[in-house]
């Protein structure tokens, strides 16, 4: 049965809980759910797609989401969105969990409002009952090019929604460029719930090597595997780490007779060296083959594996606590174009109280940073960004935490999103 409408509305939230159930996929969309409940509205979540769904124990696709359905549904109770819930599987085969399919549709004829968050919901039919429909782009570049060359399923998915949101800030600036046609694209960023990251205090810095604030002396021997920075998951202390995938096939973007990448590893390759440049450990929490795998130990990575980490919201929390912070890159969809794009996992790490060094994408002009958070640009930066930490670890704990708090704290992301949409 569904309830009384609540004083701020009834407001469906879209995404890919269930098509994708791992941990860094289901933080983002509980700092949505619960954002809105605090906030006074009365939010369900629903899944209805024709896709099926990504299975993490055959890592691929399967038309059977009930082992899907068994991970995430307890999170989501745990929540207390038990009875607030819904996934149908539309295509042959597919089937209902959570609600019915009766009152599923009731529940679009009823809704205020819904967020498409990712844009991953497809718009049929029944979704139209909804008066007011959202979309909230996390990955901004790719939707607006094909806006700008004319592919019609794109614009037809975009002009289903009224209002349309992205996590790309710089976009519409003069440094940015990213083509606009059609659609007004408002600024969001990535909701965090401060409460669910607070933990235990920062990690006690390493052992010191050779050199000022953990620079690698010039003179010092190389790393083997398990010393320091190097080796096959061991080394000294807590590390700068970061959660992600290496690489990534079927999603670059053709453009103005370029090609705009969206695999990490192109990146990554730049700064593959670093662990090498000071004696702090890194690590990988990655996908990766065997002929990888060798690369980035011989090179002074720690690397674990992704999926293990991630397929438990829990231990995905307490890896990311853990760390001393995080070192990451940025697609090159979101750098080149200077899109304003900040990681949501990121955005994690600083409410958790650890220093985050990302690639710089135009963020810095809407995020502060120097402190907590550094943009990078080369080798050099990033060196300077890891001096800068290790000379101030507590401090810099502390601004990561401020700059969450302040630029990230869900009830006041959702909160300007929901105001600027008129809801």
């Amino acid at each position: 049965m569904i309830p009384a409408r609540p004083r701020k509305g009834r407001v469906l939230v879209f995404g890919i809980l269930f098509w994708y159930p791992l941990a860094g996929v289901t933080y983002q969309f509980l700092h949505y759910l619960i954002a809105l409940r605090r906030l006074g509205y009365d939010p369900y979540y629903v899944e209805d797609s024709g896709r099926w769904v990504y299975d993490p124990r055959l890592n691929d696709l399967s038309p059977d989401a009930s082992g899907n359905i068994a991970a995430v549904a307890r999170v989501l109770e745990a929540h207390g969105f038990g009875q607030r819930w819904a996934f149908r599987g539309h295509y042959p085969g597919g089937r209902c969990y959570g609600m019915t399919e009766e009152q599923m549709l009731r529940l679009y004829r009823e809704a205020d409002a819904f967020l498409n968050v990712t844009g991953a919901q497809e718009i049929r039919d029944e979704h139209l009952a909804c008066p007011r429909r959202v979309y909230v782009e996390s990955d901004p570049f790719a939707s607006q090019v094909r806006v700008a060359v004319g592919d019609a399923g794109t614009i037809a998915a975009l002009a289903a929604h009224d209002t349309h949101f992205t996590f790309g800030e710089n976009l519409a600036a003069p440094d940015c460029d990213v083509p606009l046609q059609r659609f007004r694209w408002l600024p969001t960023r990535q909701p965090v719930l401060l409460d669910l990251w607070a933990g235990p205090d920062a990690p006690p810095p390493p052992p010191r090597g050779e050199g000022e604030q953990g620079r690698r002396s010039p003179s010092a021997p190389p790393l083997r595997f398990g010393e320091g920075a190097g080796g096959s998951g061991e080394g000294n202390g807590p590390a700068y780490t970061t959660i992600t995938t290496w690489h990534n096939k079927g999603k670059n973007v053709p453009y103005r007779g370029d090609t705009y990448y969206w695999t990490k590893d192109r990146e990554f390759e730049t700064f593959l060296h670093l662990p090498r440049r000071r004696t702090v450990p890194f690590e990988l929490a990655v996908g990766v083959d065997d002929g990888v795998r060798r690369r980035l130990h011989e090179h002074g990575w720690r690397q674990v594996d992704s999926v293990a980490i991630s397929r438990d919201i829990d231990h995905y929390r307490d890896y990311i606590r853990g760390s001393r912070g995080e070192f990451t890159v940025a697609r090159d969809q979101y750098v080149r174009p200077r899109t304003g794009w900040f990681s949501d996992r990121s955005a994690c790490y600083l409410a958790a109280g650890r220093p985050v060094i990302t690639q710089e994408t135009g963020f810095s002009k809407f995020l502060p940073t120097g402190k907590g958070l550094f943009a990078f640009r080369t080798m050099d930066d990033v060196l300077a960004a890891v001096d800068t930490i290790e000379g101030d670890y507590e401090g810099n704990c502390r601004a990561a935490r401020e700059i969450a708090a302040e630029y990230f704290a869900a009830e006041k992301v959702v909160a300007s999103l929901m105001e600027r949409a008129g809801l």
